[in-house]
């Protein structure tokens, strides 16, 4: 066994650990999550295993022939065709569909996805229709559709409906709900009508990004939205995306299936999502930047591995910068990436990623 192993701490610096200090973090991370959300840790032998992967000298790591899943995701064209500074995009000149057929054909992308500018993007439907149409018959793979509920764009200063965040500092706890309560019927039925539009052009899939990042109505929203559209387009897939692993009170009282939303963990927010109708659930568990990596990914696979148990729907975890294990800097490390997959994988029974 090595003396010292290389790792990473969760903001991606790196940092050599005695096998010991990797051990310990690993039983940490895990009693973290099981506490948090009320499951079990991971057993022995899985710890084990996690830290044969964490420890495995080579810088990238993999599954074995057969252990392969499949990649969806949230609009990677951008990162080929827009500069985004800091997070890395290249900023090649080249239009969304051309990009989806370069992520196809040159990189052997399992799925291809197109979204819109502000989620639900009413401006240029026509144009957008036509230019995922069109793109979709060139391609092999499934398409994808990203959206969401965006709920923080129906608030004002951007939308017509009283900003909770400013009523809640004057006490008007009543006033916020209700303003909830309001934007929530407007942008459930905007996420609707959307989807049957993207359905109309025969979209493979609608993707539901960053679910209730703006707390439990925007979850809400999110549910009323699959549920409908399963009645009206049933043929049209949806995925689902979360933000945290935890779903914020913003309302506190707000409820799905009878069930109140604030406050579930991936486990539970996974029930509300079968109950919707959703086809695939993407499960997300937020890292601790001041923790190691195997202290994260502990946490992150104990979250996932009890999701993937209780589920009746593929799990495909959202393995970004700063969430599922993937360290919280502009350009994340191949090394701790493919030890997220890897893990992800073999111990968390991921269906994809």
């Amino acid at each position: 066994m090595q003396e010292e192993i290389l790792t990473r701490m969760g903001d991606g610096q790196q940092v050599k650990m005695s096998a010991i200090q990797v051990k310990e973090d690993i039983t940490a991370g895990t009693k973290d999550a099981a506490d948090r959300g009320k499951i079990p840790e991971l057993t022995s032998a899985e710890q084990e295993h996690l830290f044969e992967i964490v420890a495995d000298e080579d810088r990238i790591v993999g599954v074995r022939s057969g252990e392969e899943v499949v990649l969806t995701d949230d609009v990677s064209y951008i990162r080929m065709n827009q500069d985004e500074g800091a997070s890395g995009g290249l900023g090649i000149p080249m239009s969304p569909p051309i990009s989806v057929l370069v992520h196809e054909r040159a990189f052997a992308q399992d799925s291809a996805v197109l979204g819109a500018t502000g989620f639900t993007g009413k401006h240029n439907l026509n144009q957008k229709l036509q230019e995922v149409e069109t793109t979709h018959l060139l391609l092999t793979v499934p398409m994808l559709y990203v959206s969401g509920p965006n709920l923080l764009a129906y608030y004002k200063p951007l939308g017509p409906y009283d900003n909770p965040s400013d009523l809640f500092p004057q006490g008007k706890i009543k006033e916020a709900r209700e303003s909830q309560e309001e934007a929530a019927v407007v942008s459930t039925d905007d996420l609707v009508w959307l989807g049957k539009k993207m359905a109309s052009v025969g979209v493979d899939c609608l993707n539901l990004d960053t679910v209730a990042a703006a707390g439990d109505t925007d979850f809400y929203v999110a549910l009323k939205a699959v549920q409908r559209l399963k009645e009206e387009v049933p043929e049209m897939s949806i995925e689902m995306g979360m933000a945290a692993e935890f779903v914020m009170g913003m309302h506190g009282q707000i409820t799905f299936n009878g069930q109140r939303l604030a406050g579930m963990y991936p486990h539970e927010q996974l029930k509300m999502a079968e109950a919707a109708g959703v086809d695939i659930f993407g499960p997300v568990v937020n890292n601790n930047s001041t923790k190691s990596f195997p202290w994260n990914i502990s946490k992150v696979v104990t979250f996932v591995k009890h999701t993937s148990e209780v589920s009746n729907i593929p799990i495909h975890p959202n393995v970004g910068v700063g969430v599922c294990g993937v360290p919280l800097c502009p350009v994340p490390p191949i090394d701790s990436v493919t030890r997220v997959a890897k893990t992800l994988v073999q111990i968390g029974k991921a269906d994809g990623l």
